[in-house]
């Protein structure tokens, strides 16, 4: 295949990605085994692959609704802790919570019965605190029989401890996102995650808002986080389907998503060590620029 056409067909599933999937959705109650969170799964299907998604610093996983009901549309199922919700979370309290809920998904049948996951297809996501928590997440199962075959890191952010620790020890994929302008942010550690994990790929999302895969009203727009927004939304959901359906299915039709040199729309890769190192100094003068 051509370079032009290679180029066409990952847009075209690019534009498919932003939209749902053929699968109709359940959403279920992760409380039924002792832990508070939703999953959401297709209607049916035996050996699926499965997700633990971290949601972000106080909020919760409710407001990620449409995100995780859109991975269960395209056939992956999508469970989400719904605990560290407030002021002062633990990274690795939560992180502890996503092996569990990938344990509960890939451990017992779901829906009435004729919905399972395959041990060996599953992943880790998560969003702004819930990305740098899925780090630590993978890190944790990095050793166990049936550890993630992927991670999507969706616009990290800083954590005590921090996220690079546990970084630097991955040899999964990882698909890290960024903006533009997020490298120089106080919160972002973006750039930091991807120069210590060399299995990542970095990627800045043109014209999407690093809080905007947040949906409805958030308490952090009240301190200057931004809210939700719907392009956001629409290209993270894309790239992260995209990513998570070559991975954990082996589906060649996606495998341009998990391809590092591959061009994909509104995701640019970066490089990490492209520029000088992103010290803390630099970003302080970055916030004070008028």
């Amino acid at each position: 295949m051509g370079y032009g056409h290679r180029v066409a067909r990952t847009r075209k599933l690019f534009a498919a990605l932003t939209r749902r999937g053929p699968h109709r959705v359940m959403r279920g109650d992760l409380a039924f085994a002792g832990l508070p969170g939703a999953v959401y799964t297709p209607a049916a299907g035996r050996n699926l692959p499965g997700v633990a998604f971290a949601h972000d610093w106080v909020t919760s996983a409710a407001r990620y609704h449409g995100t995780l009901e859109h991975l269960a549309s395209w056939g992956i199922v999508a469970a989400a802790p719904d605990t560290e919700t407030g002021l002062v979370p633990s990274a690795l309290n939560l992180a502890y919570d996503l092996g569990t809920a990938l344990d509960i998904i890939a451990g017992v049948r779901l829906g009435s019965g004729d919905i399972s996951v395959h041990p060996d297809k599953l992943g880790i996501a998560g969003h702004g605190f819930g990305a740098s928590v899925a780090v630590f997440a993978a890190a944790g199962m990095s050793g166990g029989a049936h550890g993630p075959k992927a991670v999507v890191a969706a616009y990290p952010t800083l954590t005590r401890p921090p996220a690079e620790q546990p970084a630097a020890t991955l040899s999964v994929p990882g698909l890290i996102l960024t903006t533009p302008g997020d490298p120089m942010t106080l919160r972002s550690n973006a750039v930091e995650l991807a120069r210590v994990w060399k299995t990542a790929t970095l990627r800045a999302t043109a014209k999407a808002k690093s809080g905007g895969l947040v949906e409805g009203r958030r308490l952090a727009t009240v301190v200057g986080l931004p809210g939700a927004d719907r392009g956001s939304q629409k290209t993270v959901r894309a790239l992260m389907t995209g990513y998570l359906l070559h991975l954990l299915t082996g589906d060649k039709e996606y495998r341009d998503f998990a391809d590092a040199e591959a061009d994909l729309p509104k995701a640019a890769v970066l490089d990490p060590f492209a520029d000088d190192p992103v010290d803390l100094e630099k970003k302080v003068v970055a916030l004070l620029k008028p």
